[in-house]
């Protein structure tokens, strides 16, 4: 299922997307029926497979009144919201990534295993909103489509054959990175968490609808030009390794996200080395997980 979060009468409804667009407003069905049952994106996340088959049924057994219309035609949010914990990214996951950004800053220490940063909440935004560019934080904001693991079944310890039945579902992220205040002083935290500057969804496709998160297309586009194509077949730690991985350290909870790490392309290794500015639209896709378009506006002075 695709499962999308929008705004209803100044609330977030969670609504299931149909093949033909339409979308089944999940919350109103359940303030209806007065069930005991999540009315947020993240109540359903942590219900995991079981909130999985929920939402199935609710659909089968719902009526047209529930239908609010084609997705197209509503604001879709961050399909989560806020999200519980910060976002967990992988660096340098993908070999073509390590060799172009090696040309753009020097000799990159290749890892033998994979290396976590993590972005604040609130760099989360949704899929279709502006992304805020302001000169006096920075001038070179970078585009990284990157595909986003959401957890809905808590582990530690999980062996990598196990991995994937912990996953709720999918999404596309957009990891965008002040590249002048990341490479100043290696401050990766605070130029990866710049203020509703990352794109999330526009939706989570649960896990059942993709069997093999190894065998998705991602692109990115600025301003209708291709920067970024490639697929997840070339990441160095795939999903069910990074999961593995850091259930090693840490019991993995419902509503943590895992941002896998971008393929090559990014403006920081071009030549020349070009960013977002104040009217660039940003477009990443992930094949069967959607599209995003996010315009770049000029807040600050």
């Amino acid at each position: 299922m695709r499962l999308c979060s929008f705004l209803s009468e100044g609330h977030a409804h969670v609504g299931v997307v149909a093949d033909d667009d339409s979308v089944v407003d999940v919350t109103r069905i359940v303030a209806d029926r007065g069930d005991d049952l999540p009315r947020t994106m993240a109540g359903w996340v942590d219900l995991g497979s079981a909130g999985i088959d929920q939402l199935r049924r609710l659909c089968a057994e719902s009526s047209s009144d529930h239908i609010v219309g084609d997705v197209d035609q509503l604001t879709l949010l961050a399909p989560m919201g806020r999200l519980p914990r910060n976002v967990i990214c992988v660096g340098v996951n993908y070999r073509e990534h390590i060799e172009e950004s090696e040309r753009a800053v020097g000799e990159i220490d290749v890892p033998d295993a994979p290396v976590y940063f993590t972005k604040d909440v609130r760099s989360v935004c949704g899929p279709f909103d502006d992304i805020g560019w302001d000169s006096s934080v920075s001038v070179q904001l970078d585009w990284e489509v990157e595909l986003a693991v959401v957890i809905g079944r808590a582990g530690r310890d999980i062996r990598p054959a196990d991995a994937l039945g912990h996953v709720f579902g999918y999404a596309v992220f957009n990891d965008v990175s002040a590249r002048d205040v990341q490479l100043s002083r290696n401050q990766w935290w605070k130029g990866k968490s710049i203020e509703g500057s990352s794109p999330f969804g526009p939706f989570i496709v649960t896990a059942d609808e993709i069997p093999d998160p190894q065998d998705l297309e991602l692109t990115c586009r600025v301003d209708g030009v291709e920067m970024q194509r490639s697929t997840t077949k070339l990441m160095i730690n795939d999903v069910a390794s990074l999961i593995a991985d850091l259930s090693r350290a840490l019991t993995l909870e419902p509503g943590d996200v895992i941002s896998t790490g971008t393929p090559a392309g990014v403006g920081l290794a071009r030549t020349p080395q070009q960013w977002l500015e104040p009217g660039s639209v940003l477009e990443s896709e992930i094949t069967g997980l959607g599209r995003q378009c996010n315009r770049v506006v000029r807040t600050g002075v």
